[in-house]
């Protein structure tokens, strides 16, 4: 699929959001995670030399059994109890992988919080507006999609909330 076929980039151009591709190779993966292996978006941010504060991981979160999106960056950690109280849920957990690729149609490590299939309800962690871009992915493994932070906002529909801690 080139990159002019995922959900997330004709999203932006229909949107006449200004957004800028990038693609680079990802690592072959075989199984689950490893702690040998670099987290998706720190790779990404490797692969493209960016601060991988800029790079945006995308997470499918449960929150009082609705399942929600939260955009945090790729070198902090979502901070679940802040993710619940930011949408009003007594509990928040990550979604199983299987159920993440499900409710997006995005695969894990190509999920991007942009054109999922299913309209998702999203929070975006603050720290992500003090920046003047951000990447996400664009809805590929090895494709990421540079725009504004409130560009992001706009385009996903999200709410803003401080839902992040370092990792």
């Amino acid at each position: 699929m080139s990159s002019a076929g995922t959900r997330a980039i004709a999203l932006l151009r229909r949107s006449g959001i200004a957004h800028v591709v990038h693609a680079y190779e990802p690592a072959e993966r075989h199984g689950s995670a490893r702690a040998d292996r670099p987290a998706y978006g720190i790779e990404a941010a490797t692969a493209l030399g960016i601060d991988p504060h800029a790079i945006c991981k995308t997470l499918v979160v449960e929150a009082d059994g609705e399942l929600m999106v939260a955009i945090v960056p790729a070198d902090a950690e979502l901070d679940l109890r802040r993710f619940a109280g930011a949408v009003g849920a007594r509990r928040a957990t990550l979604a199983e992988p299987r159920v993440a690729e499900r409710a997006t149609g995005y695969v894990i490590g190509g999920i991007s919080p942009l054109g999922t299939t299913r309209r998702l309800r999203t929070v975006v962690d603050a720290t992500t507006l003090e920046l003047e871009r951000v990447h996400v992915s664009a809805g590929r493994r090895g494709l990421q999609v540079e725009l504004s932070p409130a560009d992001l906002v706009t385009a996903t529909g999200s709410t803003v909330a401080d839902i992040s801690r370092p990792d």
